[in-house]
């Protein structure tokens, strides 16, 4: 018994028709099975095996099996080359959390045959960014970040896969570099403050308001005079009222009460800015500063 090797078409396009024949010398005739490698049951009967479409699944090496009451043989093995477009690429990124200034690799993969060619885009840009299985960006920026796709082409095809690439930690260090710079800012005003507070706590007291205005010393005196208060109570006064006793009183008790007539001079100040040279000239000036004055009167 003899067995012809399958015949099938030079070049196998998915979705097509295919047709497979085994044929063999046999006295009896041969029945005929078809088989599929690495397929333990069987794939058909029959001298003529068809495929209405083939399909990417159906590539692979195919042979049949002739036998009759005096025997069986194997015929030789025939490939089935089917060829189909790439199917929809898958994008892999390495590492998975981008941060600015890494190395970032990208890969695409596709399924397709013949081999399929690649070719990288970047959203809103005519020109491809690069081409190749595998694209590298180094040291990656902000301004890398966006859409991108991988195309896949044969000549049964083409298809491509967009994605979105971004920079994981570019927040992260924004806000790491804000918080710095926020503290700063309130450790700063807070000492504007206490300065301004401490420079007011420094700041001596207005006097209260007497009704008579005090004037500053000149710069030839430095003399301050704050107020002059007059008391009965004191001896010795230097102002006195002059008049008649009341009728029915002895000039006598009227002259005691006169005595008991006095003036203070009080409350007389050295300007505190004033100079101990200014002050020992002040007091040799017969018109210098007196603190207390009584004078007693002599009637």
């Amino acid at each position: 018994m003899h067995v012809t090797k399958p015949s099938s078409p030079s070049e196998i396009v998915e979705g097509s028709s295919v047709t497979l024949t085994c044929s063999s010398d046999a006295n009896p005739a041969a029945n005929y099975t078809w088989y599929k490698k690495n397929q333990p049951r069987p794939h058909g009967e029959g001298d003529i095996y068809r495929f209405t479409s083939i399909s990417s699944e159906d590539r692979g090496i195919y042979y049949c099996k002739a036998e009759n009451k005096h025997g069986e043989i194997n015929s030789s093995s025939l490939f089935l080359n089917v060829q189909y477009g790439p199917r929809l690429p898958s994008v892999s990124v390495s590492p998975s959390e981008i941060v600015e200034g890494s190395s970032v690799t990208l890969t695409c993969s596709s399924d397709a045959n013949p081999a399929a060619n690649y070719t990288w885009y970047k959203e809103d840009e005519d020109s491809p960014t690069a081409s190749g299985q595998i694209f590298i960006i180094n040291d990656f920026r902000a301004e890398h970040s966006g859409s991108y796709s991988c195309e896949a082409q044969n000549n049964r095809g083409r298809s491509n896969s967009t994605f979105h690439l971004t920079v994981a930690g570019a927040w992260r260090l924004i806000t790491v570099a804000t918080v710095p710079v926020f503290f700063l800012a309130i450790v700063l005003v807070s000492g504007f403050l206490w300065i301004i507070k401490k420079r007011s706590s420094k700041q001596p007291p207005e006097s209260p308001d007497t009704g008579e205005q005090m004037q500053p010393a000149g710069p030839e005196d430095g003399l301050h005079y704050a107020s002059v208060l007059f008391s009965k109570k004191q001896r010795d006064p230097v102002y006195s009222n002059i008049g008649s006793a009341p009728p029915g009183r002895p000039e006598r008790e009227t002259k005691e009460e006169e005595q008991e007539e006095t003036v203070v001079y009080a409350a007389v100040t050295f300007n505190a800015a004033a100079s101990r040279t200014r002050g020992q000239e002040a007091a040799e000036d017969p018109a210098g500063l007196y603190s207390t004055v009584n004078e007693k009167r002599n009637l």
